[in-house]
């Protein structure tokens, strides 16, 4: 793994303790729209809004948790809006729907999936979930099964599933984090989605890339996420 990577789970799970213990002084000044990452762990979090459209164009769901939504940036800094945008200066005909919930696990998302499909003529979904069930130490096993009926559920409707693979902190030891990486590899491999083995390559534990509390990329981290992910997207859209 990349020495970004190393550095990323090394200090994740102290930047997590971090952000929890600020959560009484940031709560009242962040918008109600990134409060969610800072709500009871445990607590379902509210579906995203998925706007529609009168067209009728191919739709790409960007499916995930606070990663997916932006958290802590603008609108027009999100992955999405950059992906959205990249697609456009290259004539793809595609529109982007951001699915994206902060807080989200990988079993929200299972409880969300069927909702989310029905955001228009899908063709492709981007599945960045996990990354919230490393920090908490879910087990490694219950996010496979979570995240193989998305894929299930996505396929079933022909629908392209684009796995973002994430890592685990190292604080629950060697064992979880070898565990929580093979989940992704192993339902890549099973179901032939494509891949992305670390959607954070480059990213995490880079301070530059960042926000404050270590975890969620800055507007420079976001471009970074979105070159990576869009390596991966390109060589499955229709060329216009």
């Amino acid at each position: 793994m990349p020495f970004q990577f190393l550095n990323f789970k090394s200090r994740i799970s102290l930047a997590l303790m971090l952000a929890l213990l600020s959560v009484g002084c940031q709560q009242a000044a962040q918008p109600a729209n990134q409060r969610a990452e800072n709500a009871n762990p445990l607590a379902t979090p509210a579906p995203a809004t998925i706007s529609t459209s009168a067209d009728d164009l191919p739709t790409i769901v960007a499916f995930g948790d606070s990663l997916t939504a932006g958290f802590g940036l603008s609108q027009e800094q999100s992955y999405t809006t950059l992906l959205q945008r990249k697609l456009e200066e290259r004539g793809f005909k595609y529109r982007v729907v951001n699915a994206g919930v902060s807080g989200d696990t990988s079993a929200g998302g299972a409880r969300r999936i069927d909702w989310a499909l029905e955001s228009g003529n899908v063709k492709i979904l981007i599945l960045e979930l996990g990354g919230n069930d490393g920090l908490r130490g879910l087990p490694a096993a219950e996010m496979k099964k979570n995240l193989e009926l998305i894929i299930q559920r996505a396929q079933a409707r022909g629908v392209t599933v684009l796995l973002a693979g994430m890592e685990a902190p190292t604080n629950f030891g060697a064992e979880y984090t070898r565990e929580f990486r093979q989940v992704f590899r192993d339902l890549a491999r099973e179901y032939k989605t494509p891949f992305i083995p670390f959607v954070l390559e480059g990213v995490g534990g880079d301070p530059r890339m960042n926000q404050s509390d270590g975890i969620h990329p800055n507007a420079e981290g976001e471009k970074v996420m979105t070159e990576t992910i869009w390596r991966a997207l390109e060589p499955l859209l229709e060329k216009p």
